[in-house]
């Protein structure tokens, strides 16, 4: 992302993506879970007509974030995509033997560049941020039953998701506010199950909790450690 040796910012959607509880497995349980997690991935992103090989990513042993490319609808990556990975990991999780795949996810638009480790910039650290966020790890510690944690950033969720365009209704979002290295993070984090279908509508249904269709404005203040345990 360089122009005349100056270097050049994009404004970009990006996806960042975990393995909860992955270094409880021991190593060959480690490279079955990320296949597991790449062949989910890649089963959502055809689903709505993405090509996995076109992202941008920086990768981890129990994860990626991924820099997608221009042009990409973001109502369709922030709604049709993340039902189809719960979908997905819900059908892996049919026949799961002694660990069941269980994923973290979050979403976010905004600047960044390129870098020699990998996009720099503010949307990166958010993104992960919220990925590393304790209330949506929560969430799959106090559900045993959910396979897939999703949060968007406050301003993807006003950009996007309270549009009506996005196939996952607002309101079935809550919104939250953690404080993580001297900076305070705001996200969405989707409280409904996208496998069931009891998070999804036609965008103007049901589900508003306030005013201007999105949900409550009421969040909890929330520290956590950048480096929790995974």
């Amino acid at each position: 992302m360089k122009e005349n040796g100056k270097v050049q910012l994009s404004y970009r959607l990006l996806l960042a993506v975990d393995i909860q509880g992955y270094s409880k497995r021991d190593t060959s349980e480690q490279l079955v879970a990320q296949q597991l997690l790449s062949d989910a991935l890649d089963r959502a992103a055809s689903g709505v007509g993405l090509d996995r090989a076109g992202w941008d990513k920086q990768v981890g042993g129990d994860g990626e974030l991924a820099t997608l490319p221009e042009g990409v609808d973001p109502a369709s990556v922030a709604g049709d995509f993340v039902i189809r990975l719960g979908q997905a990991l819900a059908e892996v999780n049919r026949d799961a033997g002694r660990f069941r795949l269980r994923v973290r996810l979050s979403l976010h638009h905004g600047t960044l560049t390129a870098g020699p480790f990998g996009p720099a910039g503010d949307a990166p650290i958010v993104v992960q941020r919220l990925l590393d966020a304790m209330p949506l790890r929560r969430l799959l510690t106090d559900d045993a039953d959910r396979d897939l944690a999703y949060v968007v950033s406050d301003s993807l969720f006003d950009d996007v998701v309270r549009t009506g365009l996005c196939a996952l209704r607002p309101g079935a979002f809550t919104a939250v506010k953690v404080a993580a290295k001297g900076a305070t993070f705001r996200g969405h984090i989707l409280t409904g199950r996208v496998a069931d279908g009891d998070a999804a509508g036609d965008g103007a249904a049901g589900g508003r909790s306030g005013p201007g269709g999105g949900a409550s404005s009421h969040a909890r203040v929330l520290d956590f450690p950048a480096l929790a345990a995974r």
